[in-house]
């Protein structure tokens, strides 16, 4: 678990990276995202990472590794949103929104270690196709809660589902890290 601990925090270091880096460039311009723009995002990008999987002929020079990184951050980016509300205009310096990253990926990372403990390091023997496939199960579920207008009668919100995909993308990130 001590590994996983490590390689988990080398991952998110990289995506929180990325994330300060775009906000020095771009500021807070995705506070102006309501959810399913979000949700959008992440299916766009987890929809390419399927494509990469499947298809022999890649026409774009990114691989799966940055759309990983993309998941991460838009499924952190949507559980900032639903703390705080959408905006109207960008509302946070790049301060703020660094400690709302770090705040969710706390309880991200928390939740990790739990589920980690519990389901004994599974993910270690699945395939990263597997995890793109979760995400992309996440994703629909999520879908379908917001077409529900955030209602549920028996599952969990949207906001565990984010959780999941921010973990499957890590676990993937390890995997491919470990393959390169």
């Amino acid at each position: 678990m001590e590994v996983t601990k490590k390689q988990y925090l080398a991952i998110t270091t990289q995506c929180r990276s990325l994330f300060e880096k775009k906000m020095a460039d771009y500021g807070a311009a995705w506070r102006i995202l309501r959810l399913p723009s979000l949700t959008d995002q992440i299916f766009i990008k987890s929809q390419r990472i399927r494509s990469l999987q499947t298809n022999k002929e890649q026409k774009v020079a990114e691989g799966q590794e940055s759309e990983f990184i993309g998941i991460v951050n838009y499924s952190i980016m949507a559980l900032i949103q639903i703390e705080k509300g959408v905006a109207e205009q960008p509302d946070l310096d790049v301060e703020e929104a660094l400690s709302l990253f770090d705040a969710q990926l706390q309880i991200i990372f928390d939740l990790m270690v739990k589920k980690n403990h519990d389901y004994g390091e599974a993910w270690r023997d699945m395939r990263i196709s597997s995890l793109t496939d979760l995400i992309l199960q996440k994703l629909l579920r999520v879908k379908q809660i917001e077409e529900n207008y955030g209602k549920t009668l028996v599952s969990e919100g949207i906001d565990a589902n984010y959780h999941d995909m921010v973990n499957y993308a890590v676990f993937a990130l390890i995997h491919l890290q470990a393959a390169s």
